[in-house]
């Protein structure tokens, strides 16, 4: 009779030191899947992005072609003679007051020049700069020099070789209207192009 007591008290002692000094094992979170939605807008960036790049690229290579298209246009247009495209070889450029910028339909005619020089590989040419009559001699030397560099730079930006190109700077030296206003001033601030060697049989582009 005394035993039974005895065995009750030893099961309530064991359960209390489990209470006491166990410890519940810790869990580890499962770590969550990567939200579909997410993903699926992720690519769909992601594809958005592709095919903007890819309509870039193709409006480039469009504005491109089209740019040639322009410039064998208005070649054909003179004809296939040398002098035609001697002719057009020696279109001037114009700048505005006290700049040596390239202007946008300047640069139409540069692209032009660009077109005759690569169809022409033996072409050289002197690209010289040139002021009006305002500002000091020194002063308009270095301006008609920057105004030939520049012509120059455009060129070799587009692919001519810059050992087929010299330049030089008259200054006011040259003028090729004689007035003393703005009409003649636009006229004389210019660049012109001179052959120098490959120009007895000039092939159009």
């Amino acid at each position: 009779m005394k035993r039974l007591p005895l065995l009750l008290l030893s099961g309530l002692a064991v359960a209390a030191m489990a209470a006491c000094g166990g410890k519940t094992p810790e869990t580890t979170p499962a770590p969550q899947a990567a939200n579909a939605d997410s993903l699926a807008e992720a690519e769909r960036l992601r594809a958005d992005s592709i095919a903007r790049a890819e309509r870039e690229a193709k409006e480039r290579e469009d504005a491109e072609r089209r740019r040639q298209q322009q410039i064998a246009d208005s070649l054909a247009a003179l004809g296939k003679s040398t002098e035609a495209v001697r002719a057009l070889l020696a279109t001037m450029i114009h700048f505005d007051y006290d700049k040596a910028i390239i202007r946008g339909g300047d640069a139409a005619v540069l692209d032009q020049k660009v077109a005759i020089l690569q169809a022409n590989p033996g072409l050289r040419i002197r690209l010289s700069g040139h002021c009006d009559e305002r500002g000091s001699d020194e002063y308009n030397l270095a301006l008609g020099n920057r105004r030939a560099t520049a012509a120059k730079q455009y060129l070799v930006s587009h692919g001519v070789d810059a050992g087929r190109i010299e330049t030089v700077s008259y200054g006011e030296e040259r003028p090729i209207a004689s007035g003393h206003d703005e009409e003649a001033w636009a006229q004389n601030r210019r660049d012109e192009v001179e052959i120098l060697s490959g120009g007895e049989n000039l092939k159009q582009p």
